[in-house]
């Protein structure tokens, strides 16, 4: 036998294999999924599907919400919204995107594939005091979310050199995880410049394997809360009820929070909080400060990205549990400076639905554990997102502004929040067509 035939019968079908799968990846493919498989995904909260665009793009076109936030959203007791949403069989099902260490950044470079989904349409955002540390978006919980599709989605939806585009390139770049062509590319944006032709050819190949990847796996390893929603269902009220509703909630908060006076989920505080880590966490937070964050300027990408799909939102600022809170020293004063800077920036560009829970952290049984939101906390949440997924979705009229994105409005100490004000600067406002 000679060498060559030796050689091609060792490496041949190793090769032809390389060459299918290139093929296989390369080519277009489409694929659609059971309603069955997209209320599985909806609730489970996956890295897979939030860096993924095909399955949340089936199911925005069916009709499900996307529920923005981050580790509170796997808080799923029987008030949670995925719950009541299915026991009352509502219009809409919540699609819960979002995790521990879900910042502004990293839900903003998930939205990349689903603009033409939420066009006109709804979304629910849960804002979360710990995302507005000085540095904004911990690189390491970013790894998690990263997506190098979406990321070739935002590169290649790039049409103008603004402000906006230039500062996420930016934000980019100082994530680790953020590598290769993509890289490249990012250096590009935020230098103001085009991309290349040929950067442009790597980048579209690139993403249409990713989207192929997207479209075979995403179902795999989906985690199954769906048993989990039927038997907290049970336990609601046949009708819908504010009263029954908030007896439910303080029956299982009481069960759930006997073992501790913060009013803290058992196993949280089990598991979390035993007695070294309590000593050692007393007035461990006093010099805390939420009012001075790079995460301002991140938080405006997601509001642009919004203006830009005509989206409706509903944010909700939540609570931090005032027990605890009083046990750490974190500055309740502080947070509320924090807030009036987060409701500034909403409601001076045009941003009017919001639900400020944030002087609710004393209330028994509003909280479920340190700082995500509880038994009654999800109800008073339900109180706004039910009314708000009713509305007609009449179109809005968003004005952004780059102000936003400056130092100065991240070190800003605090703002009066007034709709409809004009905001503290004068800079000019950002053309929603420039991209």
């Amino acid at each position: 036998m000679s060498n060559k035939r030796r050689l091609w019968q060792i490496f041949g079908p190793v090769l032809c294999a390389i060459i299918l799968l290139l093929v296989i990846l390369l080519l277009p493919w489409e694929r659609t999924f059971s309603k069955a498989s997209i209320y599985q995904a909806a609730n489970s909260q996956t890295t897979t599907i939030f860096k993924g665009s095909r399955m949340k793009q089936n199911a925005f076109d069916d009709g499900y919400v996307p529920f923005y936030g981050s580790s509170e959203l796997s808080r799923m007791d029987p008030l949670h919204p995925s719950v009541l949403a299915e026991k009352y069989h509502r219009n809409y099902r919540p699609f819960l995107l979002g995790g521990p260490g879900s910042q502004s950044l990293a839900q903003f470079l998930g939205m990349q594939g689903t603009a033409q989904q939420l066009k006109n349409k709804k979304a629910v955002v849960i804002i979360s005091p710990q995302w507005f540390t000085k540095k904004g978006q911990d690189p390491n919980a970013f790894a998690l979310y990263y997506s190098p599709l979406q990321a070739c989605n935002f590169l290649l939806g790039v049409k103008k050199n603004n402000l906006a585009n230039r500062y996420a390139a930016k934000r980019f770049l100082q994530m680790p995880e953020v590598k290769g062509e993509i890289r490249s590319g990012m250096d590009k944006i935020a230098a103001g410049q085009k991309l290349t032709s040929m950067q442009r050819l790597i980048l579209e190949n690139q993403r249409q394997m990713l989207n192929n990847e997207d479209k075979f796996f995403s179902t795999f390893q989906l985690r199954d809360r769906i048993q989990k929603i039927h038997e907290r269902a049970k336990l609601l009220p046949a009708n819908y009820s504010i009263a029954e509703l908030n007896r439910v909630a303080d029956q299982q908060a009481a069960i759930h929070t006997n073992s501790n006076d913060f009013g803290i989920n058992n196993s949280f505080f089990r598991s979390r909080l035993d007695k070294k880590n309590l000593r050692k966490l007393k007035n461990s937070q006093i010099s805390f400060d939420y009012t001075k964050s790079a995460e301002y300027s991140d938080f405006e990408l997601m509001l642009r990205q919004f203006a830009k799909q005509h989206t409706n939102v509903l944010f909700i600022i939540p609570p931090i549990n005032q027990k605890w809170s009083n046990y750490t020293g974190l500055s309740q004063k502080m947070y509320q400076k924090s807030v009036s800077k987060i409701k500034y920036q909403l409601a001076s560009q045009g941003f009017t639905n919001v639900d400020d829970l944030s002087r609710f952290g004393g209330k028994k049984y509003f909280m479920e554990d340190t700082i995500h939101l509880g038994w009654r906390g999800w109800v008073a949440v339900d109180r706004s997102v039910k009314p708000f997924m009713a509305k007609a979705n009449l179109p809005y009229n968003y004005n952004l502004h780059n102000y936003f994105y400056t130092k100065k409005w991240q070190n800003k100490p605090y703002a009066v929040s007034v709709t409809n004000r004009t905001p503290v600067n004068t800079d000019r406002k950002e053309s929603l067509k420039e991209n």
